[in-house]
């Protein structure tokens, strides 16, 4: 799923080049290209689906040179997750009727991606084997608000069946899920056969089903584009979540081995970075300190960034933009970039 505009990580990510198209990290590779590498890793590159805005179809293949035209699936409206991921279920179970699929987000960052396959492995054995939803799930280290929260029955088994899901709690909810210590943050990163999500979807969400089925004679033909861009905009807009897992009786959650970070916000890109002594994060900058820490410092072009007496910033300098913001209120970032956008024009959103 590629299609998403990181407006918290404005003025980097906007809606003509959000992030998963930028080396947010600063490692050489962009975030797109680094989700795809490491799918490629246990799925054949012909088998790999970008889900994206139609605006972005030029952006992925730029970026994506290994992924054919008719791999970049194209949604002519935004509707959050479930609507694209139903789209995709019906083209890969026309494709193979007995195909198993993972749905993982473009902008994530995982370290140890051996350890990443091998969670993968386990959870396609036993989608393949049982009509069975699934999610990875992460050890949760702090109370953080951001996450979503799965809380699983105590058991033995690795694969552990989902008692529930939470949205993004308060600090104080989120705290208590920790002391119980049978929550798991959910990394977003779901598996499943193509006909248990399909038939999750005619069970829970009937009019989104009836809708997209209609194109089942059109998908994978010359004439699926126009079918989507008449039907696609009627679709709900809803998460995943919110549609299907919330809801169904048969969604389990494997506890992932790796390390994981979403890259939602600056503070998440802070945390993911080495620092310098000064415990600084610093991409394509070159920083002079003095009486300042915690800062997350970028600029676009290894510009020299002198900062006395500031901690715990943002500081990201873009051309016309110039951002100096408190990581503590990274999240009114996107109302900030709704105000740039009203007084100042669209252009810089």
């Amino acid at each position: 799923m590629a299609g998403g505009v990181g407006s918290r990580f404005w003025p980097v990510s906007t809606t003509d080049f959000p992030k998963q198209f930028h080396d947010m990290l600063g490692t050489g590779e962009t975030l797109i290209q680094r989700t795809f590498s490491r799918l490629s890793k246990i799925i054949p590159v012909e088998n790999i689906y970008i889900l994206t805005n139609e605006r972005y179809n030029d952006l992925v293949l730029e970026q994506l040179p290994e992924a054919q035209q008719r791999q970049v699936v194209t949604e002519p409206a935004m509707r959050n997750t479930a609507p694209c991921i139903l789209y995709a279920a019906l083209k890969i179970r026309k494709e193979n009727p007995d195909a198993v699929m993972v749905v993982a987000p473009s902008d994530h960052w995982i370290e140890d991606e051996d350890a990443f396959i091998t969670n993968l492995e386990q959870c396609f054995k036993a989608c393949s084997e049982k009509d069975i939803l699934m999610t990875l799930g992460i050890q949760p280290t702090f109370p953080n608000t951001g996450y979503g929260y799965v809380q699983y029955d105590a058991q033995e088994e690795a694969i552990k069946k989902v008692a529930q899901f939470t949205e993004k709690p308060d600090y104080q909810t989120a705290k208590k899920f920790l002391d119980e210590g049978n929550y798991l943050w959910n990394a977003g990163i779901f598996i499943w056969s193509a006909n248990s999500i399909v038939k999750a979807f005619a069970k829970f969400q009937k009019e989104m089903t009836a809708l997209f089925e209609k194109g089942l004679p059109v998908y994978n033909t010359d004439k699926e584009s126009d079918f989507i861009c008449a039907n696609y905009p009627g679709a709900e807009n809803i998460s995943i979540d919110y549609a299907i897992l919330e809801k169904a009786d048969n969604v389990y959650v494997l506890l992932a081995t790796f390390d994981w970070n979403d890259l939602g916000t600056w503070g998440s890109l802070y945390d993911k970075l080495d620092k310098t002594v000064d415990q600084n994060a610093v991409v394509h900058a070159r920083v002079l300190s003095q009486d300042a820490s915690g800062n997350m410092i970028r600029t676009s072009n290894d510009k020299i960034v002198v900062v006395d007496g500031l901690q715990d910033y943002i500081i990201v300098d873009k051309e016309e933009v110039l951002l100096i913001y408190p990581k503590n209120k990274e999240q009114d970032i996107k109302q900030v970039l709704k105000k740039v956008k009203e007084t100042y024009g669209e252009q810089y959103g």
